[in-house]
């Protein structure tokens, strides 16, 4: 019987952002992921709200953003490259239970008196390392979950999970805090992670068949940071980002007081706001797929920025909650619609083997931003005033638009990155033990003079593909005294650091190589590798 989805015509935009949950396991971990961050957002409502209490200072309630957001941009990386050399399951059940952990500690310590502003900002960083140690294996597990083609409707289906947990928990958080006191949100948040961990132990994935042992921890993380210096699709939208988030944070960082001092609101009140920034990210899911079908990805994230301008002025005049609800809803549509994008247009510039640590890179990028823009935001109202701060960061969300519209984010097309397998395997006069090394390759071409310079523009993109797969030198030298011939050269750390190169190269990376191979003259070109020459132990 032929497949479901292949046996209808092709899916309308409305429908196609629904169809990840007949893939039973996106479905299973969607909704445990859903229920834990239930728990999550009524902890992270929670300790807004006792922030105010224990010290109601604008720039110590901002704090609180920073220092959920801090770690992601300290510990991102090392998470990413965790996520792409050990098992994504495991290293998930275990952050899972340590963020689990450290909610009852928090409750009992809350219960016993214990609770102060110092205590809350160090548990809420903690709090924040297990998160960020999970966060790229999450993100990177989603391509096993569903096929490529329903990659960007999964990713946005995660982001209406993430704010579903956000419209629900922080309303559950203000009534459990009227209801059963201010440590109630930490303990259900305990209680609630179990849920994600039963999914977790439930899901038996296949396991990857790759057949080159696991990268060291050390060169994992250099790799990853020489991909993302060397891809430019990557690039695109790390520059976008780091454009909209320092800006974007601002009522985030804020909303702890704008409902309490600017419209005199309590606990309730603010987690409505916050579930109603949930709503509007819901409904801004649903219309994303249409929305991005006529504006494109580029247009879409325009929009977004434009909105959420619109939604931080709401905020900055908002003196009843109507005003403030209407803000939050703006303002929900707008973030899912922006994360979402961004988040697409990431993943589909990686690689499988370097996913963990590309996503990790765009998360650094984003917390750094949300942490940096908390603090400074909190300062600014704190010297100016809520509404000064609020409408400085509309007025910048829009003068940073015309500065990033050269950056092109990445939306699939024409980009194959699956593995090639092209390169052949080097011929051997002896045995070469993997982590020999340094290793150059040399590669030789023959060019007619009057190519020379297609030539050299066709081998400069190749440099940049070199280098992403793990080339730390890259060179090209002209032969003096026979014109035409040119040698390329590029070093790697090992000889299996290089056999690694053979399984990087994609498809993508193939019709680069080939057309800079059509300038040569005559057959192939000569390949030769060279590794340091050492002394050996025998006679």
């Amino acid at each position: 019987m032929r497949d479901a989805v292949s046996s209808h015509r092709p899916a309308s935009p409305a429908s196609a952002a629904w169809s990840p949950f007949r893939h039973k396991l996106f479905t299973v971990l969607w909704i445990g992921t859903v229920v834990s961050n239930i728990g999550t957002w009524m902890q992270n409502a929670a300790a807004g709200w006792l922030m105010t209490s224990l010290s109601p200072a604008p720039l110590d309630v901002a704090l609180v953003q920073a220092a959920s957001t801090l770690p992601m941009f300290l510990f991102a990386l090392p998470a990413g490259a965790l996520a792409d050399i050990v098992d994504r399951r495991r290293l998930l059940i275990a952050m899972q239970v340590a963020a689990a952990g450290l909610s009852v500690l928090f409750a009992v310590a809350l219960m016993l008196g214990l609770g102060s502003a110092k205590g809350l900002l160090a548990f809420i960083f903690l709090s924040g390392a297990a998160a960020v140690l999970a966060a790229p294996a999450w993100q990177a597990i989603v391509p096993q979950l569903v096929p490529r083609e329903l990659l960007s409707p999964a990713v946005a289906l995660n982001s209406v999970g993430f704010n579903i947990s956000r419209a629900i928990g922080p309303a559950l958080a203000g009534l459990s805090i009227a209801a059963l006191g201010i440590a109630s949100p930490f303990w259900m948040n305990g209680a609630l992670t179990l849920i994600a961990i039963a999914t977790l132990v439930w899901w038996r994935p296949k396991p990857a068949a790759d057949a080159m042992p696991p990268e060291l921890f050390g060169s994992a993380v250099r790799a990853g940071l020489r991909f993302a210096r060397y891809n430019r699709h990557l690039r695109a939208t790390l520059v976008h980002a780091a454009g909209f988030f320092p800006f974007a944070c601002v009522y985030w960082a804020l909303l702890p007081l704008v409902a309490r001092e600017q419209i005199s609101g309590g606990p309730e009140l603010y987690g409505i706001l916050l579930g109603a920034i949930g709503v509007g990210a819901v409904a801004g899911a649903s219309l994303l797929p249409m929305v991005k079908a006529r504006l494109g990805a580029d247009g879409v994230l325009t929009a977004a920025t434009l909105v959420t301008a619109l939604s931080v002025l709401l905020f900055a005049v908002a003196r009843e909650p109507l005003m403030a609800l209407l803000a939050c809803v703006l303002a929900g549509a707008a973030w899912i619609a922006a994360i979402a994008t961004l988040n697409v247009s990431a993943q589909l510039a990686l690689p499988a083997w370097v996913r963990g640590r590309g996503l990790a890179v765009f998360a650094s990028v984003q917390f750094a931003g949300l942490a940096l823009g908390s603090i400074l935001w909190g300062q600014v109202a704190q010297s100016f005033g809520l509404s000064a701060a609020h409408a400085i960061a509309a007025l910048a969300l829009v003068a940073v638009l015309p500065m990033l519209r050269r950056w092109r984010l990445q939306t699939g097309s024409g980009l194959d990155l699956t593995p090639s397998l092209h390169w052949p395997t080097p011929v051997l006069a002896q045995e070469v033990e993997a982590d020999r090394g340094p290793v150059m390759v040399t590669i030789e071409y023959m060019v007619a003079p009057a190519e020379r310079d297609g030539f050299l523009t066709a081998i400069a993109k190749l440099a940049q593909e070199r280098r992403r797969d793990g080339a730390y030198e890259w060179a090209l030298y002209e032969d003096a005294a026979h014109a035409g011939t040119f040698v390329e050269t590029f070093r790697v750390d090992s000889w299996l650091e290089h056999m690694r190169q053979h399984h990087r190269v994609t498809n993508a990376d193939r019709v680069i190589q080939d057309a800079v191979q059509r300038f040569h003259a005559d057959g192939t070109p000569l390949v030769r590798h060279l590794i340091a020459a050492q002394r050996s132990d025998k006679p």
